[in-house]
């Protein structure tokens, strides 16, 4: 019987859906990526007058990094995958599957959707999955 996963994934978490046969598996990964919020920005009410600079450089820089290691624990927890699909609310998804096309060449050609949805119950990604594959 062929693996069939589904990725439900945002900026905070991944779930990971295997349909194989009649069962279902369900995991959950936590992604560890900070929460960034700036400090700064206009110093002065005065039209035209200081202001103060915001280094998120920095910060971008470090979620591009927490972001990889994200996605390399998620594809970690994959294994062999005949057919994948990757969802979600977010940009995370479209993130995830160009990361897989550029550094893991055992999925090409494997990913057989991404899509947008909202937020669901873990029922509801079960029931997404099994009707995608459908």
């Amino acid at each position: 019987m062929a693996k069939k996963m589904g990725v439900w994934m945002d900026k905070r978490q991944a779930k990971i859906i295997s349909i194989e046969g009649g069962g279902k598996i369900l995991t959950t990964i936590q992604s560890g990526i900070e929460e960034y919020h700036p400090k700064g920005g206009s110093g002065t009410k005065v039209k035209g007058g200081p202001q103060d600079v915001v280094q998120d450089g920095k910060y971008l820089e470090r979620e591009k990094h927490q972001m990889k290691s994200y996605f390399e624990k998620v594809v970690n927890s994959l294994g062999e995958v005949h057919a994948l699909v990757v969802f979600g609310p977010s940009q995370t998804g479209q993130k995830f599957v160009d990361e897989l096309l550029d550094h893991h060449k055992n999925f090409h050609g494997k990913i057989a959707g991404l899509e947008r949805s909202d937020t669901m119950t873990d029922n509801q990604l079960v029931a997404w999955v099994r009707e995608f594959f459908e």
